[in-house]
């Protein structure tokens, strides 16, 4: 039925309703005419004061009152409370296992006898409060505030998240006697009601770290080929990330490439928690071998290829992330706008307007403005008379003079000047000289220092032998195609 009709059809009802009833009203008026007509024809006095004791009920039944008989100022609907069959109120469900919008999950967790602990369970939804929980459970907002001021790991409790748990030790009689909740991943906070007061301790947790291994070949992307290989998308950045200086991953990747890696996953009480840390590497792109190692050498832990060289290179070939390449370099290229041939000086990454620009490398903002050529440009001076150019930018986050880091983001791709679409024109400049961006010799980095080199020799010799089972020396081999004639996984020649 469609709006419409349903609109005619409750307009109809009350008219076919009100006829009915006035005549019916009518019938048993006529009736009660006449038995009255009769009655007072045959007891006149008693009719007469019957009718004046009628008379006078209606009159005080039309006098509107009020509590404690003042007039009534208006008429409102109220809730009554449900009735059970044996007319007192039903009692209020019992929550167990499950919630509707935004009452907790309850569930209990019994520890050993030795502790004397009965715990509920309550779970975090979207929009909750930790008074709204503590009402649910009967508790008072004056523990909850008592709580939140214990200590400063208990301030830290009322800024909940959806999905936090915290269980409770309330006993029928006593009330409430304890909170638990989790302080980090590695330890269980306590608030527990004693004699004199609230008290807090930490307990630790058992998180395990185990060693997993993966490994694919390119067939249609890295992303899509590593997830069927059981990567989730921030493991399959991380591996990108790591050979960023050394592998342009929206150009240089081909059907028949390989990855291996041996990571960790943190589990804790037989829980998967999340991914851990990369321990090893391998990427063999068009032949190629590039394998990494994760080693502490004193300053916090990076990757280092096998002979003890820092995977970080002072440049990052590709200022932006996963793009499609939509002109190469080129001394000779036509124009699409002026439809003139002039030199491509630089890389043009097409991507969406907002993709995040990233510093090559450290240096100094020298230029941040616009020009109808350039559209909003940013100019960084590197060390080794290097300079990086970045335009078309629909929005910069740096000025003139800012000092930056490697992979800070500096701006946002666009289509800003003269442009036919969103994308990121790169330069790379080597004293005042205009230098292919894709094939460049990036600066190296510091190796190891020597006396860490046994130390990282004996790690790496254990990883390179899991990444050896992955993926065999033999199998590295990769077909070599010219520039002008590979076959790309996605549009990058």
């Amino acid at each position: 039925m469609n709006r419409k009709s349903m609109a005619t059809f409750g307009r109809s009802r009350p008219h076919r309703s009100i006829g009915a009833l006035a005549e019916t009203v009518t019938t048993a008026a006529r009736g009660l005419s006449r038995h009255c007509a009769r009655a007072l024809r045959e007891r006149p006095h008693v009719s007469l004061a019957a009718v004046g004791l009628i008379a006078l009920g209606v009159v005080i039944s039309l006098i509107p009152s009020g509590p404690g008989g003042s007039p009534a100022a208006s008429v409102r609907p109220v809730d009554l409370p449900r009735l059970a069959e044996s007319g007192a109120p039903a009692p209020e469900p019992r929550v167990l296992t499950a919630s509707i919008g935004a009452n907790p999950v309850l569930a209990t967790d019994a520890e050993p006898a030795a502790t004397g602990r009965s715990w509920q369970i309550v779970e975090i939804r979207p929009g909750q409060t930790l008074e709204r929980v503590f009402r649910d459970l009967g508790l008072s907002a004056g523990l909850l505030h008592e709580i939140v001021g214990a200590t400063r790991e208990t301030r830290d409790l009322a800024r909940i998240r959806p999905g936090d748990e915290f269980a409770f030790d309330i006993d029928p009689e006593e009330g409430f006697r304890a909170l638990r909740t989790e302080l980090d991943e590695n330890a269980w906070l306590f608030v527990e009601r004693q004699d004199d007061g609230l008290a807090t301790r930490t307990e630790p947790r058992v998180v395990e770290r185990r060693i997993v291994e993966a490994s694919g070949t390119i067939n249609s992307s890295l992303y899509n080929d590593a997830r069927e290989a059981g990567l989730s998308d921030g493991m399959i950045m991380r591996l990108a990330a790591i050979f960023g200086w050394d592998i342009d991953f929206a150009l240089d990747i081909r059907d028949g490439d390989h990855f291996a890696l041996v990571y960790e996953e943190v589990w804790r009480e037989g829980e998967y928690l999340r991914d851990g840390e990369i321990l090893a590497a391998r990427f063999v792109n068009q032949g190629d071998a590039f394998e990494a190692i994760r080693f502490d050498a004193g300053n916090g832990p990076d990757y280092f290829a096998p002979d003890g060289r820092p995977m970080r290179k002072a440049f990052l070939r590709t200022p932006l992330n996963f793009a499609r390449v939509s002109s190469n370099f080129n001394p000779r290229r036509l124009h699409p706008v002026t439809r003139r041939v002039r030199p491509h000086n630089g890389t043009d990454y097409a991507a969406a307007t907002g993709t995040p620009v990233w510093a090559s490398g450290d240096g100094k903002v020298i230029e941040a403005g616009y020009t109808r050529a350039n559209g909003n440009y940013i100019f960084i001076q590197h060390g080794n008379s290097i300079v990086t150019r970045y335009l078309h930018l629909s929005r910069k986050v740096v000025s003139r003079g800012d000092r930056v880091r490697q992979g800070q983001t500096i701006g946002q791709v666009g289509a800003t000047g003269l442009a036919t679409g969103p994308h990121l024109h790169y330069e790379f400049l080597l004293n005042g000289v205009h230098r292919n961006p894709r094939t460049v010799d990036l600066p190296p980095a510091e190796p190891l220092p020597a006396e860490h080199m046994d130390a990282f020799g004996r790690v790496g010799e254990r990883y390179l032998a899991r990444l050896d089972s992955l993926v065999p020396t033999g199998a590295m081999l990769a077909r070599r195609d010219d520039e002008d004639g590979c076959k790309a996984v996605e549009n990058s020649c």
